[in-house]
């Protein structure tokens, strides 16, 4: 895994440094190897960035792992550059060495290599979507009014920091208000006259938003006109006109929704609602949980194996399509990493049921595990022992996506952005199969010498 990992590495950095010098190349080596170890360490330990570094300060055995060892002082990463090792490769990337690794484990000599007793199987393969929730508060309408002030306030604040003022009210006078009228919006709601009080409230917001985004621009604009007299290089600068840009593109939609919302008392297609000014890429889910009956985020699923390896995975940037839908894209997916002919039986639950589905298992000559809609179907198939036996496995997937998400992935999801929600997802996959067949070994040695 190491030896591949380098491998991939290296291109990358070859293309960006055309003219480095074989002593950095060396240099750039050992950090990939680092970065391989660390993300799998930060992982099986659930840390952020931070933590992490504080962990591997603490614990020889971490930096011992981790090929940090170094007699003469501890020095170990710091958080940023942890976090650029959680970004080293494209999640793209990463799929292919997953791939080996599932791949060597499936084979006799292979699974000899990884010290199993037996290789791991690939002919029984189970299927389930979940939700992989954003890091965003529940998107309330008139709340998002109140993000959109913070930040632009923020950033406004930090451009008079560096120099550039306009004669103008402070920032913190426009966020006071704003906080005043977020309150009385809270309270508003134990009021008799609730929706007159609320439209009125929301009223005012509108006229402080239209203060507030004038106020920005014009500080924007100074910002980029005149970066230069600041102590800011051009990057840094560029950095604060990303943040207020995107803010001041979604703030007339925002407003609108709001306004929708709350005066108009009119319902806004969930295609067209705004859920968050820093995650656009947040989707609704109505997934009917006792739990929650909506959730926000990006559609995850997962196929696993027998003994709990993940073998395909996929995150949804857009609306992901029914589940029924997605499963002849994954087993093409499948068949072409593992080889076609591999996978022999298949088992889901009932969103993956469809006509089009069994005819595509049938096609292959795989057998078709799919929970059937119809319950009298259910109760006919439940008579066949292999139909039955794939159904009460079916249930120790749901335990395997609770594991990922919660352990592994990490409750909440820190990483920001959907690209690197996705490399994310793509690490953890890695680091979760590595523990799975670590575990695998255990038991197996432990059944030998009984």
């Amino acid at each position: 895994m190491e030896k591949s990992f380098v491998e991939q590495c290296l291109p990358c950095y070859d293309q960006q440094f055309r003219d480095a010098t074989p002593k950095a190349r060396a240099r750039h080596q050992r950090h990939s190897y680092r970065a391989l170890r660390c993300d799998v360490l930060r992982g099986l330990l659930g840390e952020d960035y931070r933590g992490m570094s504080r962990r591997l300060a603490e614990c020889p055995l971490f930096r011992w792992f981790c090929g940090l060892e170094e007699l003469v002082a501890v020095r170990v990463p710091g958080k940023s550059t942890l976090q650029d090792y959680a970004h080293w490769l494209p999640a793209e990337s990463m799929r292919p060495l997953i791939t080996q690794l599932i791949l060597t484990a499936h084979q006799p000599t292979g699974a000899s290599a990884l010290e199993l007793a037996r290789s791991i199987e690939l002919e029984t393969v189970w299927l389930d979507t979940t939700c992989l929730k954003t890091h965003i508060h529940f998107p309330v309408d008139w709340v998002l009014l109140g993000d959109a002030v913070r930040t632009l306030m923020k950033s406004t604040r930090l451009i008079r920091a560096h120099g550039l003022k306009q004669r103008r009210e402070p920032p913190e006078t426009f966020l006071k208000a704003m906080n005043r009228l977020s309150i009385a919006m809270t309270h508003a709601r134990r009021t008799k006259d609730s929706k007159k009080q609320r439209k009125k409230i929301l009223r005012l917001m509108k006229q402080q938003i239209k203060v507030v985004a004038g106020h920005a621009r014009r500080h924007r604009e100074l910002l980029d006109s005149q970066w230069n007299q600041t102590d800011w290089t051009r990057a840094q600068a560029e950095a604060v006109l990303r943040r207020m840009d995107g803010v001041l593109a979604l703030l007339p939609q925002a407003q609108k929704q709001a306004h929708e919302r709350i005066i108009g008392e009119r319902r806004v297609d969930n295609a067209d609602k705004v859920l968050s000014l820093y995650e656009t890429d947040t989707r609704v889910m109505v997934r009917g949980k006792a739990g929650g009956e909506v959730e926000f985020g990006n559609t995850l699923l997962l196929a696993e194996q027998k003994d709990g390896v993940i073998v395909d995975w996929q995150l949804h940037r857009a609306s992901a399509p029914v589940d029924a839908r997605q499963l002849s894209e994954r087993l093409q997916q499948m068949e072409a990493a593992y080889g076609a002919g591999v996978i022999r039986a298949l088992g889901t639950d009932r969103g993956f049921s469809s006509a089009a589905n069994q005819t595509l298992l049938k096609s292959k000559g795989i057998y078709n595990g799919i929970c059937p809609k119809n319950p009298a179907r259910l109760r006919e198939r439940m008579g066949e022992e292999r139909f039955a036996q794939l159904q009460q496995r079916r249930s120790q997937t749901e335990g395997r996506i609770g594991i990922f998400k919660n352990v592994f992935m990490g409750r909440p999801l820190r990483a920001k952005g959907f690209a690197h929600r996705e490399m994310a997802v793509s690490w953890q996959v890695l680091t979760h199969n590595l523990w799975v067949l670590a575990r695998l070994e255990q038991k197996q040695e432990m059944a030998l010498v009984a």
